[in-house]
């Protein structure tokens, strides 16, 4: 029990501050928006690219990520790549283009891509499978804590620092990280000693494997489209639809981060006890994101006030870290870097499209003579389509393949 207590003491606070900083900066062009559309005068459809780059350099990283996970181990690589997240941040803060600045958000993206992966990597390496659940939703306590700065804090900074300044601040959080994290204990994992065919040919297995099939489509949808609206497109949507200032856009994007860091806070502290009681947390994931779909439809009606429908919308998708933990437990612990790389690949993926493509259908029915409000109505009742599809398919139970550590031939 000691010798857990201080695993957790060494590895949580070094990974937690690297998640920190990737969702800050995931989050925070949602509300330094306004300023770089005015500043670089360019329209939604180019902002959803801009933004959206960050999600296309993530998620084509990784399935490499994954493959140097299992190989090199998660402190090194992510200590790597929050350096090269430093010199994305530098370069943002310089930036005068549009072509620029998206450079730098995909160099951000990749940076930041192990962040969560990393951390659930040496979970999976240092602790038991039961767990997972609790230390998976300790490190997203932290994710929603970042997404939390980039809110209310950052459009309060804005008139002292800039958003130039905010960047050349992240770039130095960034480069202490990364120190922090070559601190923190290595463990000696057996797939490290697999060859680079055999890494990519369980890749393949996983690719063509039911269980996680069951998992990809509502992640690329769900997760991804959550993603895309929390990251850019929820103040846009609460200004033109809703008709609130920044700031009070920027208030209600603070309480629905606050309202996930709650139900982190839940999960962490509670999955275990509901478990031994009988609530598994395939429930619990299936309960939050059947209750994120009913608030989001209420948000498309506005059938109550933002400032309650947004935070419900955090709170009950914050149980969808819990996918990663059930996933997880599926596969053998040498794999895990895959298996949890390969659904980040397909939720930031989605988000990737959604955050470019939310932008170009906004545009293209506000061109049809449509109100903006109304086409942001539309767009999202589409997406809000798509996403009860793929949560049907979740809701088809899948067996489970037995967990074992002795290798990807298990699969």
């Amino acid at each position: 029990m000691n010798q857990q207590l201080q695993l957790w003491r060494q590895l949580v606070p070094a990974y937690a501050a690297g998640y920190f900083l990737s969702y800050s900066l995931r989050s925070i062009n949602a509300v330094i928006a306004p300023d770089l559309m005015r500043e670089l005068s360019i329209t939604a459809t180019g902002l959803g690219l801009l933004t959206s780059s960050y999600f296309l350099a993530f998620g084509l990283f990784q399935l490499p990520l994954g493959l140097l996970l299992d190989r090199f181990g998660p402190r090194r690589v992510e200590a790597v790549l929050l350096l090269v997240a430093a010199a994305g941040c530098a370069l943002f803060g310089i930036g005068t283009t549009l072509l620029t600045l998206a450079v730098a958000r995909a160099l951000i993206g990749l940076g930041v891509s192990a962040c969560l992966m990393a951390s659930f990597k040496a979970f999976s390496q240092w602790f038991p499978g039961e767990r997972f659940p609790a230390l998976s939703a300790t490190i997203m306590m932290a994710g929603s804590l970042g997404a939390l700065s980039a809110t209310v804090p950052v459009e309060a900074a804005l008139p002292l620092f800039g958003w130039r300044g905010i960047f050349f601040l992240f770039a130095g959080l960034l480069v202490v990280t990364s120190g922090f994290l070559l601190t923190v204990p290595d463990h000696a994992d057996s797939s490290r000693h697999e060859s680079f065919g055999m890494q990519v040919r369980t890749l393949a297995r996983i690719f063509g494997n039911r269980i996680f099939w069951r998992f990809a489509p509502q992640g690329c949808v769900t997760s991804g489209g959550f993603m895309a609206i929390q990251g850019l497109w929820a103040v846009p949507w609460l200004m033109e639809v809703n008709g609130f200032s920044r700031s009070a856009a920027a208030g209600i994007l603070f309480l629905m981060g606050s309202a996930m860091l709650v139900g982190y806070i839940f999960v962490a502290s509670c999955s275990g006890w509901l478990a031994r009681r009988g609530i598994a947390p395939m429930t619990l994931l299936i309960t939050g994101l059947g209750v994120s779909l009913l608030v989001e439809l209420a948000i498309i009606l506005n059938i109550a006030r933002p400032t309650l429908l947004w935070p419900l919308v955090g709170l009950s998708f914050s149980l969808s870290t819990l996918a990663y933990s059930q996933l997880t437990i599926a596969f053998p612990v040498s794999i895990s870097g895959r298996v949890n790389s390969t659904l980040n690949l397909v939720m930031f993926s989605g988000a990737f499209s959604l955050q470019w493509g939310i932008g170009a259908a906004v545009e293209a029915f506000a061109a049809s003579s449509m109100s903006r409000a109304d086409a942001f109505r539309t767009t999202f009742a589409l997406l809000l389509a798509v996403q009860a599809l793929a949560f049907a398919w979740f809701l088809v139970p899948v067996k489970r393949v037995q967990r074992s550590d002795a290798g990807s031939s298990v699969i």
